[in-house]
C-alpha cells in the first residue's frame, strides 16, 4: 500500500505533495479544537498501536500479503481530523526511518491513507454507528478505507504512465478486495474489544478508560516485538503488482538507514533485529504523536 519513490511520475507526486502539505496543517488546526492536553498519551498510544499492527503482514493469497492500515480505527476512536494527523505522522516515520514508502511521494501516501482512507473509514461510522447498524458501520469503514486508498494508488500509477494489462489489474484488484475485507474484520474485532474493556469509551475517552489505553499500549508492544516474528514474508499487494508489471526495480531510496525493512541490522538474531526495530518505531511514533497533540493543545489554550 505504501508507494515507494520511483513509481510515480514527477508531476503526479509533486501535485499530491503540494495538496497534502497545506492539508495537514489545516487538519491539525481542526483537530486542535477538540484536543485537551490530557488526551496526548491517547494519540500517542493509538499511533503506536496502528504502527505496530502495520508491521504484521498476513497472507491474502497467491503469494501476497496484506496488513492492517488502521485509518478507520483511528477515525472512529480519535475523530477524522486527529486521525488524519496521526496517520500522517506514522507514514512520515515509516518513510524517513524504515524506508517503507517513498519520501518524495510521501504526499501521495498521505493523500491515499491519511486523507481519503480516513474519510472513507469515518463516514459509515459517523452516519450509522448510533443504531443497530453499528457493527456493520465499523466493518464497512475498515473495508472502504483500504479499498479507496488502493484504488487511488492504482489511479496514480496509471496517471504516471505505468502500463497495466487487464489481467494483472484484475488480479491486483481482487487481492486488494480481500485485504479490504480483512481490514474490515480486524477493525471490527479491535473496536469490539475496546468496547468490552470500557463501554462508551469510543470517541469519549475518560480517565476511567485508562485500562483501554494501557491495553492498547501492551498490545502494541507485543505486536511490535513478538508478533513480527510471525508476520508473512510475502510481498504486499502493491509490491506483488509491481513485480508482475516489471517495475519493482524502479523503487528507489534517497538514503538508507540502519532500520530499513523494519530490521535493526546491528544484531545477528532475527528476533532482536525485528523486535528492536519494532520497539524503536513504537517509541518514535508515540513520542511524535504525543508531542504533536500536546503542542496543539497548548496552542489552543494560549
Amino acid at each position: 500500500m505504501h508507494i515507494p519513490d520511483g513509481f510515480l511520475a514527477t508531476p503526479v507526486w509533486a501535485a499530491l505533495d503540494a495538496v497534502s502539505i497545506p492539508a495537514v496543517g489545516y487538519l491539525a488546526r481542526r483537530a486542535q479544537r477538540d484536543l485537551e492536553e490530557s488526551r496526548a498519551p491517547l494519540l500517542g498510544v493509538m499511533g503506536a498501536f496502528v504502527f505496530a499492527a502495520q508491521m504484521i503482514n498476513f497472507p491474502v493469497g497467491i503469494g501476497t500479503s496484506g496488513h492492517l492500515v488502521g485509518s478507520a480505527l483511528l477515525a472512529s476512536t480519535l475523530g477524522p481530523s486527529a486521525a488524519a494527523v496521526v496517520m500522517t505522522a506514522i507514514l512520515a516515520v515509516q518513510a524517513f526511518i524504515f524506508q517503507d514508502g517513498g519520501i518524495l511521494v510521501l504526499g501521495a501516501n498521505v493523500f491515499n491513507m491519511a486523507f481519503a482512507g480516513v474519510l472513507a473509514g469515518y463516514l459509515p461510522f459517523h452516519y450509522w454507528s448510533a443504531g443497530r447498524w453499528r457493527r456493520f458501520a465499523v466493518f464497512l469503514g475498515g473495508f472502504l478505507s483500504v479499498l479507496v486508498a488502493a484504488l487511488l494508488a492504482l489511479a496514480q500509477l496509471l496517471a504516471s504512465g505505468v502500463p497495466m494489462p487487464p489481467a494483472i489489474l484484475a488480479v491486483s484488484a481482487g487481492l486488494f478486495l480481500v485485504t479490504a475485507l480483512l481490514e474490515g474484520a480486524i477493525t471490527l474485532a479491535v473496536f469490539q474489544a475496546i468496547e468490552r474493556i470500557h463501554p462508551g469509551w469510543i470517541r469519549k475517552p475518560s480517565p476511567a478508560g485508562g485500562r483501554v489505553t494501557a491495553s492498547l499500549a501492551l498490545a502494541a508492544v507485543m505486536l511490535g516485538t513478538l508478533g513480527v516474528l510471525f508476520a508473512s514474508s510475502f510481498p504486499d499487494g502493491l509490491e506483488n503488482m509491481a513485480g508482475r508489471l516489471g517495475i519493482a526495480g524502479q523503487a528507489r531510496n534517497l538514503f538508507e538507514t540502519p532500520l530499513v525493512d523494519y530490521e535493526f541490522r546491528f544484531f545477528q538474531s532475527e528476533w532482536l533485529r525485528k523486535g528492536s526495530a519494532g520497539l524503536i518505531g513504537l517509541t518514535v511514533v508515540y513520542l511524535v504523536c504525543a508531542a504533536m497533540a500536546r503542542g496543539l493543545a497548548r496552542r489552543k489554550r494560549a
